[in-house]
């Protein structure tokens, strides 16, 4: 009897993160994809530290499961959504979002980088920070068919989740609480997400 109530202690916390943990990173991931400013790389690589620290099996497969489809599922619905917008007189609103983070200079650049490398650059766009809404973009100005966007679309999600996992499992192996795992993670993504902003930043005064 004393060993189930120790088991059941053990197994109680878990599960119950379990339940609200997958749900819930799918749902913000999800959300994420279709309003891009919910920092979803910092989420994956959070829910990766708890996994990492968890006895249960599979967990860190979960997260990537859970998040590559999320991700996936979102940046197909945001697409239909900006085909939409783009064969409809006046727009739409989910359009204007898409625009609105695609400056004309990058968009110009993906639009290079689409025409010249097709597919593959889909791929790049996710892991690069601020990349995926101007080859999104570049990809609705194309007219690409939604069946040509998601096969590109998907390894792309895939590398994704498994980089930001990555980043997880490395800020979960260097602390052996939790919280200081998901600390390091973030701090990491947010320096990742914020390094090619600075970068653009230094090069203009540069030129300037």
């Amino acid at each position: 009897m004393t060993g189930l109530a120790a088991a059941a202690t053990t197994v109680a916390p878990e599960s119950t993160q379990q339940a609200i943990g997958y749900p819930t990173l799918f749902l913000l991931v999800l959300i994420g994809a279709l309003v891009p400013v919910v920092p979803t790389g910092a989420l994956v690589s959070s829910a990766a530290v708890v996994a990492f620290h968890q006895t249960a099996p599979f967990s860190l497969a979960l997260v990537f499961v859970t998040a590559s489809a999320a991700a996936f599922l979102g940046d197909a619905a945001l697409y239909w959504l900006g085909r939409r917008g783009m064969r409809s007189k006046n727009g739409s609103r989910w359009l204007e979002t898409i625009r609105s983070r695609a400056p004309e200079d990058r968009l110009g650049q993906a639009q290079e980088k689409l025409a010249e490398h097709g597919v593959a650059v889909l791929v790049l766009s996710r892991l690069v920070p601020a990349g995926r809404i101007p080859i999104m973009l570049a990809c609705l100005m194309a007219n690409w068919p939604m069946r040509r966007f998601a096969r590109g679309n998907l390894p792309a999600c895939l590398a994704w989740a498994v980089t930001y996992q990555l980043i997880g499992i490395l800020g979960g192996s260097l602390f052996k609480e939790p919280w200081e795992g998901v600390v390091a993670a973030v701090a990491l993504t947010v320096v990742i997400s914020a390094a090619p902003s600075l970068w653009r930043r230094v090069r203009k005064t540069r030129t300037a």
